[in-house]
């Protein structure tokens, strides 16, 4: 059987291009809906783009971005969605209402 990151890293896979979820809703998808924490885990530990593995669309619920985001901060992780054509608002959150993915 898969590891809980094997899955997680799959799952993650799959959220298009300009799009966004949150680690509950990862951990939900997973059928696991207490773990979004360890979603959270999982994406530290992630190889990232170079491993085919867009963590930078895992957000918070309310948008906001992780504040140590692993491959540069968040201000790496915001250029990374902008260019993909992720809005934010205001505030600095992503626009969830707009963004998050329907999957």
């Amino acid at each position: 059987m898969d590891s809980f990151f094997d899955r997680t890293y799959d799952l993650v896979r799959q959220i298009p291009c300009g799009r966004v979820a949150s680690y509950g809703q990862v951990a939900r998808m997973l059928g696991e809906p207490r773990k979004a924490r360890f979603v959270g885990f999982a994406m530290h530990s992630s190889p990232g783009m170079s491993g085919g593995v867009p963590c930078h669309r895992v957000v918070f619920k309310d948008g906001r971005l992780a504040p140590g985001f692993a491959f540069g901060g968040p201000g790496v992780q915001r250029q990374m969605l902008e260019a993909e054509g992720v809005g934010f608002l205001a505030d600095g959150r992503v626009d969830m209402a707009s963004f998050e993915w329907e999957a």
